[in-house]
C-alpha cells in the first residue's frame, strides 16, 4: 500500500526488516535526507505507523510491503510487486535478521535452513536483482547490516549467527570493490550493541542489560553513522570507538587466546539453552 503520493522523481530506497530497530531509524534516515521508501517486513501495522510518520515529518511515500524472507520465494514475489508498482530503486537496505537461540544440535537443519535463506541467500537475491539497474544509472547505495560479532572468533550459542554476519562483510568489501567505479556504494555496517528489541526477541535482553553503557548504542546513532559511512563508500563500518577496538582486538590477539575470551564471555549476552 502506499501512505502517501508524492513526487516520484526522488530516490527510493528499499529496507528489509523496516518494523523496529536499526531498519526503522535507517528508515527515518533516509527520509530525512530526502528519499522515498519501500519499506518490507512480516509485521505490517507498525511499517504503516512508521510511514504515516515519516510522511507527516518529511513528505515522505513509503510503500509497504508484507514480506516473509524465511519463504524462498519471497524475494522474487517482492521484487514483482515492485516491478507491477511501478517503483525504481536506487537503495537497498538489507537489515531484516534475528539471532537463533541455542547450540548448533539443538535445532533441527529446517531452521537453520530459514535462517541461512533470511540472512545471507535473501540479501544476495536482492543485490543481484537490484544492482545492475543501478550501475546503470550511475548511481545507488547498498547497506548490508553485518554485525560486530562477523569480526570476532566464534562462540558457543547463535552458532551461525556470526559466520552469516562474516559472510556478510567479505560479500559487501568484494562487491564494494567490483562496483567502486560505478557509482553505486556498498558498505557493511558492523554494530555492536544496540538498544533495539532484537535482544528481547531472541532472548538476550537480560544479559544485555548488565553491560556497561559504553558498550551500547542508540539504534538512530547507529543508523545516522551507517548511512554516512556508505554515502562516502566506506566497505566495511563498525560503529564507534569502543567496537572498532574490540575488532581490532580480534584481529591482533592469538586466535586460541581470542577463541578463548569469546567462549568465556559469550554466555552473559547469547541464549545457550
Amino acid at each position: 500500500m502506499n501512505i502517501s503520493n508524492v513526487n516520484s522523481e526522488r530516490h527510493v530506497c528499499l529496507i528489509t526488516g523496516a518494523s523496529a530497530g536499526i531498519g526503522k531509524a535507517i528508515a527515518e534516515r533516509y527520509a530525512e535526507i530526502g528519499w522515498d521508501l519501500i519499506l518490507t517486513a512480516r509485521r505490517t501495522k507498525p511499517m504503516i505507523d512508521l510511514g504515516r510518520e515519516l510522511e507527516k515529518k518529511y513528505g515522505t511515500t513509503s510503500h509497504i510491503f508484507e514480506v516473509d524472507f524465511f519463504e524462498k520465494s519471497a524475494t522474487q514475489k517482492l521484487l514483482q510487486s515492485i516491478e507491477a508498482n511501478g517503483l525504481k530503486v536506487s537503495g537497498l537496505v538489507n537489515n531484516a535478521g534475528y539471532g537463533h537461540p541455542g547450540v548448533y544440535l539443538d535445532s533441527s537443519w529446517s531452521d537453520h535452513s530459514k535462517f541461512i535463506q533470511l540472512m545471507m541467500t535473501a540479501p544476495c537475491e536482492l543485490a543481484r536483482a537490484l544492482a545492475p539497474k543501478m550501475v546503470d544509472d550511475g548511481f545507488g547505495r547498498i547497506i548490508n547490516v553485518a554485525s560486530l560479532a562477523g569480526h570476532m572468533p566464534g562462540s558457543k550459542g547463535h552458532t551461525l549467527y556470526a559466520g552469516v554476519k562474516s559472510f556478510l562483510i567479505k560479500f559487501s568489501e568484494s562487491l564494494n570493490a567490483e562496483l567502486r567505479e560505478s557509482g553505486v556504494n556498498v558498505s557493511a555496517l558492523c554494530p555492536g550493541f544496540t538498544l533495539t528489541e532484537f535482544h528481547d526477541v531472541n532472548g538476550t535482553r537480560e544479559g544485555i542489560n548488565k553491560l556497561p553503557s559504553f558498550m551500547l548504542m542508540d539504534a538512530d546513532v547507529c543508523a545516522r553513522l551507517g548511512v554516512s559511512a556508505c554515502e562516502n563508500n566506506h566497505a566495511v563500518f563498525i560503529t564507534g570507538k569502543v567496537n572498532r577496538f574490540i575488532a581490532m582486538l580480534g584481529r591482533i590477539l592469538p586466535n586460541k587466546f581470542a577463541q578463548k575470551l569469546m567462549s568465556k564471555n559469550s554466555q552473559r549476552y547469547r541464549k545457550i539453552d
